[in-house]
């Protein structure tokens, strides 16, 4: 896997944020409490939704921004990542709040999506321990939370398995696949949220699958520890 990074409290005014770096991609996640939720929720408790956004300068050609209307590409991505981040939480819990995940790419080189969800995770837990101080559940973030949740890219590049791909391995990639577990608090083992997996110069063979997700699963422990590593981290 390339190397890891995460840096909490990037941001002083939500109430988490993570800046995450997957080798060359790297990714702001905030999270924001807001006092309201969509009228389906109302009388059932929390949510948890996801926006997500590649910044001009994140690609070579330059973005354009979004003016308006949000692509199809990144609406996909953006309920990816709520959809993820939403199976870590006790959304009952929560009572009727929203916390709102942003997730800006500032530098783009491949799993952006997995950056988004796995820093998005340390932002959503930051934001989750501010509201139980506020509250005063003593219990923190563990309160809310039902588990950790990452998410990594593997695939087939040349007949082999590669896990977390960057831009050169993904555009020339017969298989890709995009990985969300959800692990327990402290670690154990893990299931899996949501599995995404695209043929893109062929098929995706049978025979290859669990060979697929046994690399992506082992890639997702360390993950999982290096979550757990920054939250020990002095902020």
């Amino acid at each position: 896997m390339r190397p890891i990074r995460f840096a909490r409290r990037w941001l002083t005014k939500p109430a988490g944020s993570c800046l995450v770096s997957f080798g060359g991609t790297r990714v702001l996640c905030s999270a924001s409490i807001e006092p309201e939720v969509p009228p389906h929720r109302r009388g059932l408790g929390g949510w948890v939704t996801a926006e997500y956004a590649m910044l001009p300068g994140s690609t070579s050609p330059r973005k354009k921004r979004d003016s308006g209307k949000v692509d199809g590409r990144s609406v996909e991505i953006q309920r990816l990542i709520g959809r993820a981040l939403r199976a870590a939480v006790a959304l009952d819990r929560l009572e009727e709040v929203s916390i709102v995940i942003d997730c800006d790419v500032l530098d783009a080189d491949g799993g952006t999506r997995t950056a988004a969800i796995t820093g998005g995770w340390l932002a959503l837990h930051d934001a989750l321990a501010a509201l139980a101080r506020e509250r005063g559940h003593e219990a923190g973030a563990a309160h809310y939370l039902s588990g950790q949740v990452a998410a990594v890219s593997v695939g087939l590049v040349q007949g082999q398995v590669v896990v977390d791909l960057d831009y050169a391995a993904d555009s020339v990639a017969e298989v890709d696949m995009n990985l969300v577990m959800r692990c327990p608090l402290g670690g154990g083992a893990a299931d899996f949220v949501e599995i995404q997996g695209t043929g893109e110069h062929g098929v995706l063979p049978c025979t290859r699958l669990p060979e697929l997700l046994a690399a992506g699963a082992a890639a997702l422990a360390d993950i999982f520890a290096a979550q757990r590593a920054a939250l020990a981290e002095p902020q």
